[in-house]
C-alpha cells in the first residue's frame, strides 16, 4: 500500500471510483511528468452527492464536504491515471475551483479548500497547489462545486 493510500485509509476515506465523462472529453490526460485531470465534482459513482446553490440551499460546510469529495474524484483518475499507484503523485501543482453560488457570494475560496486541504493532508503543507476559487451562476447538473487539476509526478 503506498504511503498516500495509507494515510487515506488513515483518515477514514476511500476513493470513490473515478466519475466517467459525461461529455465529449477526456478524464485526464498525460504528458512528461504532468497529469491534466477534468473537471469533476462531488459525485459517487453516478450519484451527485451534493446538489443545489453553497449559500442558498447548501452551507459553506456543505460545498466544503462538496469540495472534499471532489479531490477524491481527482484522485480517483490520478489512481487510474498512475495505474494503481498514488505513490507516484509528487503533488498537486494547479487546482481551479468553482462554486455554484449566487453573485453575493464571496466565500468561494472557503469552499475550495475543501479540496486543497485535503491534498495538504496528503501531499503535506508545503506542497500545497496553486489555486483559482471561483462563483458559478450554475454548473453541470446543478453539482454544488466543480474543480479540475494538474499532479506532478516523480
Amino acid at each position: 500500500m503506498s504511503h498516500v493510500a495509507a494515510k487515506l485509509k488513515a483518515m477514514g476515506l476511500e476513493l470513490p471510483p473515478a466519475p466517467p465523462p459525461v461529455a465529449t472529453y477526456m478524464g485526464f490526460f498525460a504528458t512528461g511528468k504532468l497529469v491534466h485531470v477534468a473537471g469533476v465534482g462531488p459525485t459517487w459513482g453516478k450519484e451527485i452527492r451534493y446538489r443545489g446553490k453553497v449559500g442558498q440551499a447548501l452551507s459553506i460546510e456543505d460545498g466544503y464536504a462538496a469540495a472534499r469529495l471532489t479531490g477524491l474524484n481527482l484522485l480517483a483518475h490520478m489512481n487510474l491515471a498512475c495505474d494503481g499507484d498514488l505513490q507516484r503523485i509528487a503533488r498537486c501543482v494547479k487546482v481551479l475551483s468553482l462554486t455554484n453560488a449566487g453573485p453575493d457570494f464571496t466565500e468561494a475560496h472557503r469552499v475550495a479548500n475543501g479540496v486543497t486541504d485535503l491534498f495538504a493532508d496528503l501531499f503535506g503543507t508545503d506542497a500545497l497547489p496553486i489555486r483559482s476559487a471561483t462563483t458559478a451562476p450554475s454548473l453541470p447538473f446543478d453539482i454544488a462545486f466543480e474543480a479540475d487539476a494538474i499532479f506532478l509526478l516523480h
